[in-house]
């Protein structure tokens, strides 16, 4: 079958979204307002459009991303996203028409990494791209969990917990998610428009029900962390409350704006269950509570996906935690980023050479991007035969040069 593939025109636009729908199996509609919000916030350039004849068949859109790094630096990703093959054109080879452009195009642009977040595990591993950081999701059963029901609200630290709206998240919102990036990696920049759109404002495609929000601040009054969260209206034949507060959004930058954060969640009256939303899998949550047991994990599930681009950059953006040296023997199908490094790492900072020094360790380009966020062991992969050790103990070594004491989260989904 011949098709066409190239960046879309505002004139294909509506067609490229009606494309889109249908691939998400979304109603196959595309309405002028839905157009205009989308259109307004995408880059055509970085619009791709699989064309048989005067029909889209197949979307593809990219935008600048930064992600956080361990110790708290930052790499410039090309974010992928609105990844769709109609279905009468699959297994034809468009997905990978559209990627090799994408991430050739990124390349060139200077970007680091490629991102994206996996609809299906399968696909993305065959382009390069590794789970680079997980989530975990837990119900509380709040009579269960054993706290204090007479215990108030407010936290025992000194700090307090405000309720606020909209308007004020938006406005100390930034600040805590760049605090966030500060001491975890894999956190995604937000835009202006995500916390628009996370506080209500504009083009709602799902229609919109407005949330609660509370803030959290330490005893000096400096804002540590935020939540926003859901509540439904149940109550049982007995006529006793059966409400689940569900978290949208929940973000603190230290230990004590977390504890005091859940604790409250789980404190408020009426609400038997707390919905976690999507967290680190390390989350302190469970095991704040007097019985963890009473915290069901809903899923465990892997979330940003990375494929290395700059291997020197990836691996000198980052800090470790320990001296060593390793020699990595990079496999990459695609020719993008492959070959011999030599890391040189200590706390003071890192230096990545290319070389053609005997490797220690060698694997493909999707591990890399696994173990440079910290969130892997080299001594697993190579269980699993996805890391050969040529040197003798260098998977150890390589162990204790990557991990790190936070996992990776990705909180924003794009």
């Amino acid at each position: 079958m011949s098709v066409d593939m190239r960046a879309v025109v505002e004139s294909e636009f509506p067609g490229w979204l009606l494309a889109l729908q249908t691939g998400f199996l979304r109603p196959p509609t595309a309405p002028d307002e839905l157009v205009a919000d989308r259109l307004a916030n995408a880059d055509l350039a970085r619009t791709l459009g699989v064309f048989d004849r005067d029909r889209i068949v197949g979307t593809f859109r990219s935008f600048r991303q930064e992600v956080s790094t361990v110790g708290g630096g930052s790499l410039t990703a090309d974010a992928i996203t609105q990844v769709t093959v109609s279905p009468t054109h699959r297994r034809q080879g468009l997905l990978s028409r559209m990627m090799t452009a994408d991430l050739g195009a990124a390349k060139e642009r200077g970007d680091a990494i490629a991102t994206l977040i996996a609809a299906e595990y399968p696909i993305y591993g065959r382009y390069g791209f590794g789970p680079a950081s997980w989530a975990a999701e837990w119900s509380v059963d709040v009579r269960r969990a054993g706290l204090d029901p007479r215990r108030s609200g407010q936290p025992e630290d000194g700090g307090r917990i405000d309720l606020a709206d909209g308007e004020e998240i938006r406005k100390i919102g930034p600040e805590v998610h760049r605090g966030l990036a500060g001491v975890r990696a894999g956190v995604t920049d937000r835009s202006t428009r995500g916390w628009e759109l996370g506080t209500g404002l504009g083009y709602q495609i799902d229609g919109w029900k407005e949330p609660f929000y509370a803030v959290y601040r330490s005893e000096s009054g400096a804002v540590e962390g935020f939540v926003a969260y859901s509540a439904d209206d149940k109550w049982d034949d007995s006529k006793q409350p059966v409400n689940t507060a569900t978290v949208r959004d929940l973000l603190a930058v230290t230990p004590a704006a977390e504890r005091a954060l859940w604790r409250y969640l789980c404190s408020i009256d009426w609400v038997g269950t707390v919905r976690s939303g999507y967290r680190a899998p390390d989350d302190p949550l469970p095991l704040l509570l007097p019985d963890p047991r009473a915290a069901k994990t809903l899923t465990y599930v892997d979330m940003l996906w990375v494929r290395v681009l700059d291997v020197v950059r990836v691996l000198e953006s980052r800090t470790y935690p320990v001296e060593g040296g390793l020699v990595l023997d990079l496999r990459d199908a695609d020719g993008l980023a492959g070959g011999r490094y030599r890391l040189d790492a200590s706390p003071a900072g890192a230096r990545c050479v290319r070389t053609t020094e005997s490797a220690d360790l060698a694997l493909d380009i999707a591990e890399l991007g696994v173990l440079a966020f910290g969130d892997e062991s080299a001594v697993r992969l190579g269980r699993l035969g996805r890391v050969e050790e040529l040197t003798p103990g260098a998977a150890v070594r390589a162990d204790l040069l990557f991990r790190t004491p936070l996992r990776p989260f990705s909180p924003d989904i794009f």
